[in-house]
């Protein structure tokens, strides 16, 4: 019983994180010069104030002894250490007798516990009181005018090593607790107060060390976090960091962590397996769903979840991350707000994405862009109205590279508002040739991105396109997805204002699939509504689709703004929609893409388009 006592005592003594071996060592290194140092400069000492030199001899021999055990094959930190300290505490035990008793010679075991502090270790302070006690005490005793300079702790040696040695244990703990405080900072994102990566791999290392329990990671990243900071300021930016760091803290388990890694990026390291883990990301998914308030405003903010376990046979915390972080990468190209599990072959997808980007820094000036363009319909005339224009991009080894691959790249690496302006450029251009050919005006729309949305000189950059092709105001149509709206309306409200007052008509699209759609409608400053073609693609099927595009239809109507449904390929669906008394359509049914010079303009004779062409890419 009184074997496991020194072991339950330790165990009740807060640890901090063991020092890297690199670390250790090189501190260990310092450390055993210090002793060796000591043990020569004793020596030295002990003739100077009049010793014989055999008594010389003795002393630097006696501290530098414990010295030899460090030449011992396989040992360890722990013998390792407890010979240096022996060896700096035998030092200041020499010390105070080779000065009979000096009372400033006892300062030295107070350099000691600050040189053995370096190990960042119970068991070196430990030996100091212990030593100082027993020392005190016991030589005390024996020859009090050796050890003490004072009549008091020749009466009391035990008194004054008790004395002694409380105030080794206060300067113990005093290192202690500044060792574990600069840890904490050293450890802590200092913004949310979570895990940082450093402590992350380390919790990851120790759970995995275990055996072969299963263990899983996820990496979490803030979709579109860069607009937040774009359109409201990093100080926002920071609020909302902090908000989904405690929404993150209150999805895990106690024997989870979670860790943000740096800008809008997070990891927790969850004990368990891809079950556990789907069900902490599920959770996170369901926590998020709600919008943040900062600094009073509603703000959504969703994230792109990956996870990995070690399934995979690999146990290494570093691999571990990766595999989670290539997943998360997948989260974004499938649409973003979900969350992927890691599969074989995702490492190079990763290579593909990256090598994507960095060929869409050049494939505007490169001249690989084209834009496609699909009619838009009047339903009641059954004539075309004008086009939709779909943005295409040959390239040089690839091919025809599909929108929904590359356009989440180019908003990823910041393309997007130079590809946007092209687009841009090219649509309005010729919208007006088409005009001037037709003898009337045709109209065109361009999707704006959320990052070129952000962008303060979006205002400009459309009156610079109407104005270097003379195309009329009224003749554009500004489209943006409903997901950028619910991001934060009031900034987004403000810039459609600000590009209304161009004469821009403003377009919302995908209309029904975002965030509270109904609720954001009113405050818009809107002028046609784009009915979602995952709505109209169940028209005619017996199921909800239909009451819920009368719905959107008849709302339109009440505010009055005009309605184009997407994506119509059947017969079935365009007679859904003419009783519905739907205004517009475009898909597949009426024509498909195609380059400019294989589209025909519409006849003079043909009405003025009321519904809006896009010329960006559809994702």
């Amino acid at each position: 019983m009184q074997l496991r006592l020194p072991g339950r005592l330790m165990a009740l003594l807060p640890e901090g994180r063991s020092l890297p071996d690199e670390v250790w060592r090189r501190r260990h290194r310092a450390i055993t010069w210090i002793a060796a140092a000591q043990a020569v400069a004793l020596g030295i000492l002990t003739l100077a104030v009049g010793h014989q030199p055999l008594t010389a001899l003795f002393v630097a021999c006696t501290v530098a002894y414990p010295l030899t055990f460090l030449a011992l094959p396989g040992a360890g930190r722990g013998l390792q250490s407890t010979a240096t300290t022996l060896s700096l505490l035998v030092a200041s035990v020499a010390l105070i007798h080779v000065l009979d008793g000096l009372t400033e010679a006892h300062f030295l075991f107070f350099v000691v516990v600050g040189v053995v502090a370096l190990y960042q270790s119970w068991l070196p302070f430990g030996l100091a009181l212990l030593v100082v006690l027993v020392h005190h005490g016991a030589a005390g005793t024996v020859f009090p005018h050796a050890v003490f300079g004072h009549e008091g702790a020749h009466r009391s040696p035990w008194t004054w090593a008790a004395v002694h040695g409380g105030f080794v244990l206060a300067a113990s703990l005093a290192h202690l607790a500044a060792w574990r405080l600069n840890e904490q900072q050293g450890l802590r994102d200092p913004l949310t107060g979570l895990a940082n990566r450093t402590q992350l791999v380390e919790n990851a290392d120790r759970l995995l060390a275990r055996g072969a329990a299963p263990v899983s990671a996820l990496m979490l990243d803030v979709d579109d976090f860069r607009d937040v900071n774009d359109a409201r300021g990093h100080t926002a930016g920071d609020r909302l960091l902090v908000a989904v760091a405690r929404r993150l803290a209150g999805c895990v388990r106690p024997g989870d962590q979670v860790a943000r890694l740096g800008g809008d990026e997070f990891a927790i390291v969850v004990d368990g397996g891809p079950e556990v883990a789907a069900a902490v990301g599920e959770r996170v998914l369901r926590a998020l769903a709600d919008p943040v308030a900062v600094d009073g405003r509603p703000l959504a903010v969703h994230v792109s979840i990956g996870a990995a376990d070690t399934g995979t046979g690999e146990r290494d915390a570093v691999t571990l991350l990766r595999n989670a972080d290539l997943a998360m990468y997948m989260a974004k190209a499938l649409g973003k707000n979900r969350l992927v599990h890691y599969a074989d072959g995702m490492a190079q997808d990763a290579q593909d994405k990256a090598r994507l980007i960095e060929d869409l820094a050049g494939a505007t000036a490169a001249g690989q862009f084209e834009v496609y363009y699909q009619p838009t319909i009047d339903l009641a005339a059954g004539v075309t109205t004008g086009y939709e224009a779909l943005l295409r991009w040959h390239h040089p080894t690839r091919g025809l590279v599909p929108p929904v691959e590359f356009v989440p790249l180019a908003e990823e690496g910041g393309h997007i508002v130079e590809i946007g302006r092209w687009v841009l450029g090219e649509a309005t251009r010729q919208a007006a040739a088409w005009s001037a050919q037709a003898g009337r005006p045709v109209g065109i729309a361009v999707n704006l991105s959320p990052r070129q949305l952000a962008d303060d000189d979006v205002v400009a950059t459309v009156r610079d396109a109407l104005a270097a092709s003379g195309l009329p105001a009224r003749q554009l149509t500004l489209e943006v997805t409903e997901g950028v709206l619910v991001r934060d309306v009031d900034q987004v409200v403000t810039q459609l204002l600000a590009l209304r007052t161009t004469g821009v008509r403003i377009a919302i699209d995908d209309f029904g699939t975002g965030y509270s759609s109904l609720s954001y409608l009113r405050r818009l400053p809107a002028d046609i509504v784009k009915i979602d073609r995952s709505f109209v693609q169940e028209l005619g099927t017996g199921n909800r689709s239909t009451t819920l595009v009368a719905s959107i239809i008849e709302l339109a109507r009440s505010l009055h703004l005009d309605v184009v449904a997407e994506g119509v390929e059947t017969p079935e669906q365009q007679a859904v929609l003419g009783r519905l008394a739907c205004s517009h359509a475009q898909g597949y049914l009426f024509g498909r893409p195609a380059p400019a010079g294989a589209q025909q303009p519409p006849a003079q004779a043909l009405p003025a388009p009321r519904g809006p062409v896009r010329a960006a890419a559809r994702r």
